[in-house]
């Protein structure tokens, strides 16, 4: 009986907000850490994400985040339009614009080029409407090969091997490493100039050697990646921009 008065509903996956005309899905979120409310919109993801308290109350929390509904507006406006993997479209290649080219319909492999007018290219092949996908996995697979070079350069620095690379779409972190010596990558950053590839890949290797973030771990990171403030910097004014592509 004392737990039936006490327990609480289940929170919903989601709410809606609403402003104007328009709805907004909002995810719901509890966290331990939470002293307040918060309202967050990802500038990667589009993700409209409400935290409160473990103990907060979620009808106090509805009620803040529907009078936040004009700030939810104008940050998702904020968002740069995306840009789809199809014919004609601008995507950067290691910090490179290069235009999709519907190259042939038979099948073969995607590669960057140039055109006869010696513009960077994105030359696919296929049908047209596997382009998207071809783009993608091409870009996978350079971010893949640029990344293992990167950490096997920075380990052998270091003296400590990555016992496994992976690239994912994340869109909360650039890159993690666990404590079992697997390092992940988002493969978004064979878009960002090589800079910036190269710092993440010194910064989760130096992680290798410090799991944290003290001033041990930033004088190995900028050993091993003297660029380290400039990539930092590139990344906080066009890091987010990077999910706009496909």
């Amino acid at each position: 009986m004392r737990l039936s008065l006490f327990s609480r509903s289940p929170d919903p996956d989601h709410i809606e907000v609403s402003h104007g005309e328009r709805r907004f899905k909002v995810s719901v979120k509890r966290r331990s850490t939470a002293r307040r409310f918060t309202l967050r919109v990802s500038q990667a993801s589009g993700e409209v994400v409400l935290t409160l308290p473990e103990r907060g109350d979620l009808k106090a929390a509805r009620l803040f985040a529907e009078a936040h509904g004009g700030w939810i507006a104008t940050r998702l406006l904020k968002r740069p339009d995306g840009v789809p993997f199809q014919t004609g479209a601008l995507v950067p290649l290691r910090g490179v614009p290069h235009r999709i080219v519907h190259w042939s319909t038979i099948r073969g492999l995607t590669r960057a080029t140039v055109d006869r007018d010696g513009q960077a290219i994105l030359a696919v092949s296929g049908q047209t409407s596997h382009v998207a996908r071809r783009v993608t996995d091409f870009l996978k697979k350079e971010a893949l090969k640029d990344l293992a070079a990167a950490v096997d350069r920075h380990s052998a620095a270091l003296g400590i091997p990555a016992r496994k690379i992976a690239v994912r779409d994340t869109s909360s972190r650039w890159g993690s490493c666990s404590s079992k010596g697997h390092l992940s990558f988002s493969w978004r950053l064979i878009m960002a100039p090589p800079l910036v590839l190269d710092y993440l890949a010194a910064h989760e290797v130096a992680h290798l050697k410090e799991m944290n973030h003290s001033h041990r771990f930033w004088s190995l990171t900028h050993r091993l990646c003297p660029e380290t403030e400039e990539a930092e910097a590139w990344l906080k004014r066009h890091g987010a921009s990077l999910h706009r592509y496909g």
